[in-house]
């Protein structure tokens, strides 16, 4: 006898089967003898939501777009499990569901055949200029390259390459590897530029280090000479200079040696000074007094007197000696001033008396006085004319005039 515990999709008979109404009619899919109907049409509604929720969350997927093929594989599985799932409910509207999605799974796959399409080709461009760039940095002429910035550079596209190829698209294989090619032959070409470089770097350094090492031998050679190896270490430190460098810290080291061979020399300069500025101090003061006696000479107006004063200067000057080098230079300014003055009489004193200069200037002494009478006529005559334009050419003419005739006086 049929029970009557009918529900929509599904009825428990009075053995305790459950049967589900599908497409083709009526179908057990299960008992539940240990329960009454309604905890037996309970479970298998809880197996319906189960499938309810999975085609739901697939669908779910498809809208966030996942990936095409995942969902297919889904749908396959799903489509599976409803063609005679153990279930109570509305199956066939499930089914339905899912054949929806074979529809969006087209245009899914379609859609996402073109981003990664479009993706590949980015990717593609991206590690592309990554090669444009070592291949540019290869290219660079390895004398002209700055290499401390070179392999830094070097590093960063290394390390550009290895993100790329773990945050992007793979790119088909032919494209890949030949773009590998190309960035692995520009990093071998500098790496061997690199390392030519250093290797002819460390043989300059050791060229200079050994020049520079033989000018310390020098240097050190004249320690004997005290203050008189000057002269010959600084043309050793012209050369140093214009020796190629070592190193940063073979240059330190170097030089350090080579200053302490040139600092014995000024050492003993700097006693041989200190000794003879000591014997050249009473020197200085005799001198100084000197200069007192013979400054008058500036203000005196007698050649031959004056002549004979600073030969007398001079004289005593000379045998008194030398002074501290760093007075040597204000101490002789004073005397050539008064030398200056002197010469400076003499001078004049020959300049008014040459026959020809004074020849010269008594001629045109005599020009000067006619013309300065002429003016004065002409002057007298502008005045009593009232001309006041004649007044002042004659005024100026004359004023000139005197003041040339009082110039050659």
């Amino acid at each position: 006898m049929e029970s009557t515990n009918q529900l929509p999709w599904g009825r428990v008979d009075e053995t305790g089967t459950v049967f589900v109404r599908d497409t083709d009619g009526e179908r057990a899919v299960g008992q539940f003898p240990d329960g009454s109907p309604e905890e037996a049409l309970a479970y298998f509604e809880r197996k319906f939501v189960e499938l309810a929720g999975q085609v739901t969350l697939l669908e779910q997927r498809a809208k966030g777009g996942a990936p095409a093929t995942d969902i297919a594989r889904a749908v396959k599985t799903l489509t599976g499990q409803l063609a005679e799932a153990n279930a109570v409910g509305d199956l066939e509207n499930l089914r339905k569901r899912l054949a929806a999605l074979d529809t969006t799974v087209e245009e899914l796959t379609a859609q996402q055949s073109a981003e990664q399409k479009a993706a590949t080709e980015r990717a593609v461009a991206e590690r592309a200029e990554i090669v444009a760039e070592i291949e540019a940095l290869a290219a660079v002429d390895p004398t002209k390259v700055q290499w401390k910035q070179a392999t830094v550079a070097l590093d960063d596209l290394f390390t550009r390459w290895q993100a790329h190829q773990q945050g992007n698209p793979r790119l088909p294989k032919s494209e890949s590897n030949d773009l590998w090619k190309r960035f692995r032959a520009a990093r071998t070409t500098i790496e061997t530029n690199r390392k030519a470089f250093f290797a002819q770097l460390d043989a300059t350094h050791k060229d200079a280090r050994g020049q520079k090492q033989k000018l310390i031998e020098r240097a050190e050679a004249l320690a004997p000479q005290g203050a008189q190896g000057i002269p010959a270490y600084r043309n050793l430190l012209d050369e140093w200079k214009a020796a190629p460098r070592a190193g940063k810290r073979h240059d330190d080291a170097l030089w350090a040696k080579f200053k302490v061979a040139g600092d014995v020399l000024f050492e003993a300069k700097s006693a041989t000074d200190a000794i003879e500025n000591e014997e050249f101090t009473a020197n200085l003061e005799l001198k100084r007094a000197l200069l007192d006696e013979a400054e008058p000479l500036l203000k005196e107006t007698n050649r031959e007197k004056a002549k004979k004063r600073l030969l007398e200067v001079q004289r005593r000057w000379d045998e008194i000696g030398k002074v501290p080098r760093d007075q040597v230079k204000p101490i002789e300014e004073r005397l050539r001033t008064i030398e200056a003055a002197v010469r400076k009489l003499d001078e004049d004193f020959w300049k008014k008396n040459n026959p020809e200069t004074k020849a010269r200037s008594e001629g045109l002494a005599g020009q000067l006085h006619d013309a300065i009478a002429k003016l004065e006529a002409e002057l007298a005559e502008a005045e009593k004319s009232g001309d006041s334009k004649k007044i002042t050419e004659a005024k100026e003419a004359l004023t000139a005039r005197k003041a040339w005739l009082a110039a050659i006086g």
